[in-house]
């Protein structure tokens, strides 16, 4: 974003050119899309990874910038806390042995930073929420040492005008306020990428929107926070509530919030950025170099600076992105609604189920979107959020179901039938779907292992601080062996 960026003081000229530069995007856009010019890229997939580092005791350690420094390695890169850092792994198709070339990658970047680490004192854990985190840790001097993390804090902040309010209802209670964005680094996902055609782009964001309830029951890893029983994936909630710009009164005047799932099924991806632009003001008004329609009416590609880095504040659960490789544009849905960890396969577990429902559901003659109220679709996502596999939620022809029925019953055969479209190969597409399965029958997901070990810690005396950091020393062996968490001891 260039180097004065964190000091920069953006003027209303800067919003309004930026406006004005952003809707030309746009334009350039809408007129790519109808030019036939785009990378079908049909199987292309993409993860990453976000990594806490934590101490001897669990705690998390805030020193992100010297493993880094030491790595040397571009696919490892700062978070928004000290205590993060994310693995971008390179992209590949899944077809034939996808998954298990993904597989061996991580694991060797992790085997590897897990070493730098240690030279500071330091371990990587993959979980959606550290437990151990305290507010304390979550302060304006434990942001990343990053101008862009800077600015994005200043201008959130700014466009708030007053204190973030966290008050997340769950098992117990959590009430607090933060004057900086640094408690949205307590939230550490996984996402994943997968590239599509223009003309199937609609039907596979739709696809991610309905089945994006079941994925975070399944994979729901982020009971605790600061000590407290919350969520069985308390990040959905924090999320929404530490990055909020608007004030009670816009919220009550309706004003669309930036971490949004979104209020309507969609025909283009040109309606979601549409949308961004109609809703959400500019947070980063950073002026690119390019001229897009001079590009464009010269025959070239224009990477949409504007567009895409409006678009990368708008913190859409299932975010459309445009990106040119080799010249060609091409479009990936980003999805989002996951959290890092228990164990690579694990992840990988939840990725297989997402990309086989997802192109099941995608190219059914009778989409689901038709028949399931978007609104539900919503309210879906916030039950299983908030209870996990416990979770009951509404399916089309079903009613009301419980998430492991549904799975097994339902979506487990669309994920297999989806894999073998994309050419898995079956020994890969059995040894992970068998995971989710596991989940469902054994009822054990991170969340749930996490809540009984604290339990159980409890019960033999210990304090809830005592037994969190006890469970979460516990879940680290346990994640290095990586062997599903639904297999793990009691």
């Amino acid at each position: 974003m260039g180097k004065d960026l964190a000091h920069a003081v953006f003027s209303s000229e800067d919003r309004i050119r930026y406006r004005q530069r952003v809707r030309r995007c746009l334009d350039v856009l809408d007129e790519l899309l109808d030019a036939d010019v785009f990378d079908p890229g049909t199987g292309m997939t993409g993860l990453e990874i976000e990594i806490n580092l934590v101490d001897a005791d669990a705690a998390p350690t805030m020193r992100n910038a010297e493993l880094l420094a030491d790595l040397r390695d571009p696919r490892f890169q700062a978070e928004l806390g000290r205590f993060n850092i994310e693995l971008n792994v390179p992209p590949r198709p899944i077809a034939g042995g996808g998954f298990g070339a993904f597989e061996q990658d991580i694991l060797e970047a992790l085997r590897t930073a897990g070493e730098r680490a240690a030279k500071t004192d330091s371990r990587l854990a993959l979980i959606g929420m550290l437990p151990t985190l305290t507010p304390e840790h979550l302060v304006l001097a434990n942001l990343s040492d990053s101008e862009r993390f800077r600015a994005l804090n200043d201008e959130i902040v700014a466009a708030r005008g007053e204190q973030f309010a966290v008050d997340i209802r769950g098992v117990e209670r959590l009430r607090g306020a933060s004057g900086t964005i640094v408690p949205e680094a307590a939230c550490t996902s996984c996402q994943f990428h997968l590239q599509v055609p223009p003309g199937e782009f609609a039907g596979h964001w739709n696809a991610s929107q309905a089945v994006a309830a079941v994925q975070v029951a399944l994979g729901a890893n982020a009971p605790f926070l600061h000590g407290r029983r919350l969520w069985a994936e308390t990040r959905i909630a924090l999320f929404e509530q530490a990055t909020d710009t608007r004030p009670d009164e816009l919220r009550a005047q309706g004003v669309r919030p930036r971490v949004w799932f979104g209020e309507r099924w969609i025909t283009s991806v040109f309606d979601l950025y549409e949308e961004n632009i109609r809703f959400f003001p500019p947070l980063l008004p950073v002026l690119g170099d390019e001229d897009p329609e001079r590009i464009r009416a010269a025959g070239g590609i224009p990477r949409l600076s504007e567009l895409c880095l409006h678009n990368g504040t708008v913190y859409r659960w299932n975010r459309p992105v445009y990106d040119v490789m080799d010249g060609r544009p091409h479009l990936r849905v980003e999805n989002r609604v996951l959290p890092s960890g228990p164990t690579v396969v694990d992840l990988l577990a939840n990725a297989a189920f997402y990309f086989g429902v997802v192109r099941r559901l995608a190219e059914s003659d009778r989409p689901v979107w038709s028949r399931l109220d978007f609104a539900t679709a919503a309210a879906n996502f916030r039950a299983a959020a908030r209870h996990g596999l416990d979770a009951t939620v509404h399916w089309p022809g079903l009613g009301e179901v419980g998430v492991a029925e549904l799975t097994l019953e339902t979506l487990l055969p669309m994920a297999y039938q989806g894999l073998d479209r994309f050419g898995v190969h079956p020994a890969e597409r059995d040894r992970l779907l068998g995971v989710i399965e596991g989940r469902c029958r054994t009822g054990r997901n991170g969340a749930t292992w996490q809540t009984a070990a604290v339990a159980a810690a409890e019960c033999r005396g210990l304090s809830r601080a005592a037994a969190l950091r006890e469970m979460t020393r516990r879940y680290l062996d346990l994640q290095q062996l990586n062997e599903p968490v639904h297999t793990w001891p009691g």
